[in-house]
């Protein structure tokens, strides 16, 4: 389950943050590329830069998005967090401040926090698609797949065609074991024109888990650089490596359905 959950608080998650407007901030740092597709260097690079720009003016809202971000990218998702409690303290009725602590806060593994933030950030009179698109990816790593497709779908509604939405659909029906019905969101998600490495990498992983390695190995690196490619390929060896991990989900997931 571990591996599942890593998967989609990768991916799910973020899709709440990064499909906003872009940061503005003139004292952010430029960046010559997009977080997401950074290895790991250049994510050390850009969180020390930033960092710096946030010890100047930790309560500047945009400079705290940004450095949390970078720091969930590189994996440093407790310090992620304090960032953002603090940024959150500055604004605390700013929805997307809200939506970025709530992402942060699952990362760190405090989902039922995470699901109270979210929620805390949604409006009823004037929904935000991202944010149910958050809320269902924390209810699937909670196990409540059906509530979190649900939201996926209200996402959609408002979205349609989303890639990240799309893909947190596809990692859901992973952890019923539905592969195909997986597949086929996953498939469209990565059709999609703003769908990234990421997406590509859960499609990847997907067609490998239904033995077809050669494909998934081609999808994996597509469009990417030879350093990012070589590090998608043992990110997917390394999780098909835990077929029997992932086995062992499907058959509990279609046991837990038919009950």
């Amino acid at each position: 389950m571990a591996t599942a959950v890593t998967v989609i608080a990768a991916l799910g998650i973020s899709g709440c943050a990064s499909s906003r407007k872009p940061l503005t901030t003139g004292s952010i740092p430029k960046m010559n590329k997009p977080v997401d597709s950074m290895n790991g260097p250049e994510l050390t690079r850009a969180a020390d830069s930033i960092g710096q720009s946030y010890e100047r003016n930790p309560k500047d809202r945009d400079i705290g998005l940004s450095y949390a971000n970078v720091l969930m990218m590189s994996g440093r998702n407790a310090q992620a967090l304090a960032v953002m409690q603090q940024v959150a303290i500055a604004h605390p009725n700013d929805r997307e401040a809200l939506a970025a602590l709530g992402k942060a806060q699952a990362a760190a593994g405090q989902l039922e926090k995470a699901l109270g933030t979210i929620g805390r950030a949604q409006r009823p009179d004037r929904p935000d698609w991202r944010l149910y698109s958050a809320e269902g990816a924390v209810l699937d790593q909670l196990g409540r797949s059906s509530e979190a497709r649900s939201r996926y779908r209200m996402a959609l509604e408002m979205q349609p065609n989303d890639p990240s939405v799309l893909s947190n659909l596809g990692m859901s029906y992973v952890l019923s074991g539905d592969l195909k019905s997986a597949e086929s969101n996953l498939r469209q998600a990565a059709q999609q024109p703003g769908a990234d490495s990421r997406v590509r990498q859960n499609l990847a992983l997907v067609i490998g888990l239904q033995g077809r390695f050669q494909e998934a190995e081609q999808i994996a690196v597509q469009e990417l650089d030879p350093q990012q490619a070589a590090a998608n390929l043992q990110y997917l060896r390394g999780m098909l490596s835990q077929q029997n991990s992932w086995k062992q989900l499907a058959s509990e997931g279609k046991t837990k359905k038919s009950g």
